[in-house]
């Protein structure tokens, strides 16, 4: 028997209870059926490439061509239902299941043993760095930094470390328009990367799975970065019509080298220009990983090392990290400033919004 009107109308209301975001794709398709149901076949006129949630919306209902209404008002029924009840099964917290930090909403904070963790806490997105994510991390990296710990470890939750910046972010365009939300963006990432520089204790990546863009560039400014043989290291600028950030222009040639003939070993070019993607061990090699263990070994030994480091004399460390830092402080400041000014530039482009347009559309194809 096909869903009726009144069905749909229930399939609506069912919606706003859910406990969990479905994610964008989803809710696009959602969207889609819900106009081919009640519309018919997608009529609108195309939206400029520019009005990202607009285009992605009505290429999510073209796409639908001529699926009568009572097959569109059927699947959309189908699909909350498919929805509701995934949400009931799973919404039921285990014992010793993760749960959020009080204060945020994206990460994971603990403190044991003199050690702070700092966890990406969106498994389901991959740890995907949205907006909220880069203020909760700023506040998390600036409580840390005045905590009694004495060393801080960031982490992801789940298989991914983080595949970097949640490109939805660029869809966000409020009343301002694209200019004005470049200039807040590119402010929220320039004090976001001024955070890590600036951080006054030893800082430790613990890379467990695949990390991707800003999650990469900023490994640079850890002090010590370990991975997980399964973990591999991409940043994808350039298929993006992007640009490296984090300080990585800087940091990355020298930590890599630049030499154009290297052996078969990698250069920075490549990474950041090309978006090669490096292996752990690769990183290893070129000095972004400072060591690498098996996947199934990986959390007990990193984390046997980090405590019996954490037994080291605070100010000891705090000072030495200090002196470190001092010696390029100002230097990685102007080169955050740099790349921030020519991200601004990059994002208003046509080259990038059109790459990062197109990026979201094949995203939102079932």
């Amino acid at each position: 028997m096909r869903a009726s009107e009144k069905d749909l109308e229930k399939a609506v209301s069912q919606l706003q209870l859910l406990k969990e975001d479905p994610g964008n794709a989803v809710k696009l398709r959602l969207y889609a059926l819900y106009k081919q149901a009640t519309e018919g076949p997608c009529t609108m006129p195309k939206p400029s490439v520019l009005d990202f949630i607009s285009k992605a919306k009505w290429d999510a209902w073209n796409a639908l061509g001529s699926l009568p209404k009572e097959t569109a008002r059927q699947d959309y029924v189908d699909l909350v239902s498919s929805l509701s009840s995934s949400s009931e099964s799973s919404s039921p917290v285990q014992p010793g299941a993760s749960s959020r930090s009080p204060g945020y909403e994206t990460l994971l904070v603990t403190s044991e043993g003199d050690i702070t963790k700092i966890m990406f806490n969106r498994p389901t997105k991959k740890n995907a760095v949205n907006t909220q994510m880069y203020h909760e991390l700023m506040l998390a990296l600036k409580t840390a930094s005045e905590d009694d710990s004495i060393l801080t470890v960031v982490t992801g939750d789940g298989d991914y470390y983080s595949s970097g910046n949640d490109l939805t972010n660029f869809t966000d365009v409020h009343s301002g328009g694209l200019e004005e939300k470049a200039k807040s963006s590119v402010t929220l990432l320039r004090n976001f990367v001024n955070c890590f520089i600036d951080f006054p204790k030893p800082l430790v990546a613990a890379v467990n799975g695949p990390a991707v863009g800003i999650a990469v560039t900023l490994l640079g400014l850890f002090d010590v970065v370990y991975a997980s043989d399964k973990a591999t290291f991409h940043t994808p600028f350039s298929q993006l019509g992007l640009i490296p950030e984090g300080c990585s222009s800087y940091t990355f040639p020298k930590i890599m080298g630049t030499a154009k003939v290297t052996l078969g070993s990698v250069t920075a070019a490549e990474v950041l220009i090309f978006g090669k993607k490096l292996t752990a061990a690769e990183a290893c090699a070129r000095g972004l990983v400072t060591e690498v263990f098996p996947d199934s070994t990986f959390q007990r030994e990193v984390w046997t090392r980090l405590k019996t480091y954490a037994k080291l004399p605070k100010n000891a460390m705090r000072v030495s990290k200090e002196l470190l830092r001092n010696l390029e402080r100002e230097k990685l400041h102007a080169v955050n400033e740099e790349e921030c000014r020519a991200i601004q530039g990059r994002w208003m482009s046509d080259e990038s919004l059109n790459a990062v347009a197109s990026f979201l559309s094949r995203k939102a194809k079932l």
